[in-house]
């Protein structure tokens, strides 16, 4: 007969700016984060508890997050410049880092460096994206089956990068040594 553990205990736990505190000093040093997220987590953190402290809840988020700004556990434009640098390194292109850094909270005089690096590296991430995928001149054969070309294009497309840049890839066939250094070269890549 299996073992059923006791339902956990549904009652709100009493929650203060101490504790608060305490939560986003832990979240700040296990996870690289914006001030945005920062402040959804300890959001989250309020409504899932009773706030028992005679300050606004709102009003304390705001000061921690203040707080940590200041210590320097929060920098919105390093955090910007890491996500991107991440995100480009993996194959990503401009759309997809732009759409992540807002949905990060970064704002937009915090994310320009960083959107304009990935702008920089526009055909490296486009190469490094059909290199992990084996499209086009990493494919093990030609591709001739347009469905099969038009499956690629929209992988590219979600990946963030430009229908100019997917083709321009994809046009190139496998064992074109010539070709793909052409696109090494343009790309900075060895």
């Amino acid at each position: 007969m299996p073992k059923h553990r006791a339902p956990p205990d549904r009652s709100k736990r009493p929650l203060g700016a101490a504790k608060l505190d305490e939560l986003a000093l832990a979240y700040v040093a296990r996870f690289a984060t914006s001030r945005a997220k920062l402040t959804r987590y300890l959001a989250r953190k309020v409504r899932e508890s009773e706030w028992v402290d005679e300050i606004d809840a709102m009003t304390a988020c705001e000061a921690i997050a203040d707080r940590m700004e200041r210590l320097r556990y929060l920098d919105d434009r390093q955090y910007a410049a890491m996500r991107a640098g991440a995100m480009t390194r993996r194959g990503l292109g401009v759309r997809r880092v732009k759409a992540q850094l807002f949905v990060d909270g970064i704002a937009e005089e915090d994310s320009g460096e960083a959107i304009e690096t990935a702008e920089g590296a526009v055909v490296a991430a486009a190469v490094g994206f059909a290199r992990r995928r084996r499209f086009g001149p990493f494919a093990v054969r030609a591709i001739d089956d347009p469905k099969l070309r038009e499956r690629q294009i929209a992988a590219f497309l979600r990946a963030g990068h430009s229908m100019t840049i997917a083709r321009r890839i994809l046009a190139v066939p496998p064992g074109d040594d010539a070709a793909l250094a052409a696109l090494d070269d343009e790309a900075g890549l060895d």
